[in-house]
């Protein structure tokens, strides 16, 4: 009796037991299916957010983690889906809402211009919800239709509609074609783990290309500027800047060490804070080259922390003083490169400038002529100096030809492709202007290579003249030695002679020898000419540095660097002005 018992209690607890136990198991799998849910949420979520930053790289990306197991294919188009739609409907509102000012927004500039802009607008017009579909599958034309059917105050029933069944057909399609491709990956090698994630990874990279180069290739306007970013990654003189110095600042670091400091450059002008390496005063050095004997361009510098209409005014007022009319150049006072360099024609020009600068600026004189760049040096224990580079710059111009815009002659024109950004930026008001036939469409008026202009070695045109004119000017600069000054002349033949040229500026030790962007020079001779160029500048600061020139300490040239990086570029803050705001440099 006691074992019957003992056997129905051992079969009851048993069965409790495993009642337990599948309980148990039950909410772990209902547990880790909460958690696969959840992480799938995020990470449609995710990809959702990302089709604001590149629509085609989170639908490869989707498509990826499908084909990893990491995704639900639905849940992947379904993110996607999410992302795009509210993109669309995004740029939607901000055409309807801002109209053209959208275009001053940089991540808009990048993809749209006037253009582009305007055709979207024609096609819309006259085709309608077709052109809403048929965006979606015809790469570059997607953002400026959603601008544009905003702009055209176009039905937002309408719009909807159309863009959702677009968004709903392309999706899947570009999903699934990365899923394809990332299980081709996956399976293309008998390796697992890292070697499988790698080969996906540079499946993906190759998609992306290939989607990116059927876009640009669709139309004229992408090849062109496929071709122009193949100029410039094959003409030196259009390579990033980073990739140019790398060497340089290699070497100048070799002669910092070899002269017992990393900063024997910045001796090289004891006449200019640091020699000029940054940061340094235009107006400043444009005023004591004045007494040099030679015609230096009028200028006035307007200083920054007073109210826009007093600098106005007090632009106004250095015109009217010096007798001058417009145009006239406005400038940063510490700038460099061409940064912020304008030619102002008109009074409502002049105004928008002074709204926009929150730094000191110069207000000076437009010269006519043609432009060059003069670098001298001398070493201090030498009598007189020598000009060690003469360049030529030369403005580019577009011509018309009754049919074709701005922006489509900048991307026919050879030269004007390689920087076409930097065109299109300058002229974007007046993009979509076809010029006449034969008419004459300047691109550039400052003489600044990253901003455009034709640089050319002319060092045939230098004589003993015009060394000794020049010399005899920097021997007036005390604390001068090593620079570039940029000239204009009306005559070739009297500037040979050392006569009838204007100093615009002059620039100190970080300023370049320019003729090195020659076209016809390659790379080779421009590290040749800069290594010379840095050995001098170590040489004459050593030198001086003998003669009791302190160096500037390396910390705090970083920090007036960074100080430098950093200075903001529209007003926010206005004080009241003084009586003596206006400095001019007669």
């Amino acid at each position: 009796m006691v074992r019957l018992c003992d056997a129905t209690f051992h079969a009851d607890v048993t069965a409790v037991t495993g009642r337990t136990v599948a309980a148990s198991k039950s909410r772990t799998q209902h547990h880790m299916l909460s958690l696969l849910d959840q992480q799938a949420l995020a990470l449609a979520a995710s990809l959702a957010l990302a089709t604001l930053v590149s629509e085609d790289l989170a639908c490869i990306a989707a498509g990826m983690l499908v084909a990893g197991g990491q995704l639900g294919f639905a849940s992947a188009v379904g993110g996607c889906f999410c992302g795009i739609a509210a993109g669309d409907l995004l740029l939607f509102v901000a055409g309807r809402t801002l109209g053209r000012r959208v275009l001053d927004w940089r991540m808009v500039r990048r993809r749209v211009s006037a253009t582009m802009l305007e055709r979207s607008a024609v096609w819309l017009q006259r085709r309608g919800p077709l052109v809403v579909f048929a965006s979606r599958f015809l790469p570059g034309t997607r953002v400026p239709t959603c601008l544009a059917a905003g702009m055209l105050q176009t039905s937002a029933l309408t719009f909807t509609l159309w863009f959702l069944l677009a968004a709903a057909a392309w999706t899947p399609l570009l999903v699934g074609a990365s899923v394809l491709v990332g299980m081709e990956a996956a399976a293309s090698t008998l390796a697992t783990g890292r070697e499988a994630v790698l080969r996906a990874l540079l499946a993906s990279a190759l998609l992306i290309l290939a989607v990116r180069g059927y876009c640009r290739l669709r139309t004229w306007e992408g090849r062109r500027r496929l071709y122009g970013a193949w100029k410039r990654a094959t003409r030196w003189e259009f390579w990033p800047a980073w990739v140019v110095y790398l060497p340089v600042v290699l070497y100048v670091v070799y002669l910092g060490i070899r002269h017992r400091c990393l900063t024997v450059f910045t001796a090289a002008n004891p006449g200019i804070p640091d020699g000029g390496v940054i940061g340094e005063s235009k107006f400043d050095i444009l005023q004591k080259l004045s007494p040099a004997g030679v015609h230096v361009a009028r200028a006035a510098r307007v200083p920054a922390g007073i109210p826009t209409e007093r600098r106005s005014w007090l632009v106004r007022q250095f015109l009217e003083h010096q007798h001058l009319s417009l145009p006239v150049v406005l400038k940063p006072d510490q700038g460099q490169r061409g940064a912020g360099v304008v030619i102002a024609r008109t009074a409502a020009e002049v105004d928008r400038y002074v709204a926009a600068s929150r730094t000191a600026f110069i207000v000076q004189e437009y010269v006519p002529g043609r432009e060059f760049g003069v670098f001298y040096c001398r070493r201090p224990s030498e009598h007189s100096g020598r000009i060690i580079s003469l360049t030529e710059k030369r403005f580019p111009h577009l011509v018309g030809d009754g049919v074709r815009s701005i922006e489509e002659l900048i991307l026919a024109d050879e030269r004007a492709v390689c920087q076409e950004r930097t065109h299109r930026a300058v002229h974007r008001e007046r993009l979509t202007r076809v010029p006449g036939m034969g008419e004459r469409v300047p691109l550039v008026e400052i003489g600044s290579h990253c901003r455009g202009s034709l640089f050319l070695d002319a060092g045939r045109l230098i004589t003993p003249a015009m060394e000794d004119a020049f010399d005899r000017t920097a021997r007036q600069f005390e604390g001068f030695h090593f620079g570039r000054f940029d000239v204009r002349t009306p005559s070739i033949d009297e500037f040979r002679e050392g006569r009838s040229f204007t100093i615009l500026e002059l620039n100190g030790v970080t300023s370049e020898a320019t003729h090195i962007y020659d076209p016809s020079l390659g790379p080779l001779n421009a590290w040749r000419v800069l290594f010379r160029q840095w050995r001098l500048a170590c040489e004459i600061g050593a030198s001086n540095v003998r003669r009791g020139t302190a160096p500037a300490p390396l910390i705090g040239l970083l920090r007036r660097v960074v100080s430098y990086r950093r200075q903001p570029a529209v007003v926010t803050s206005l004080a009241p002005p003084t009586s003596n705001q206006l400095e001019v440099n007669a």
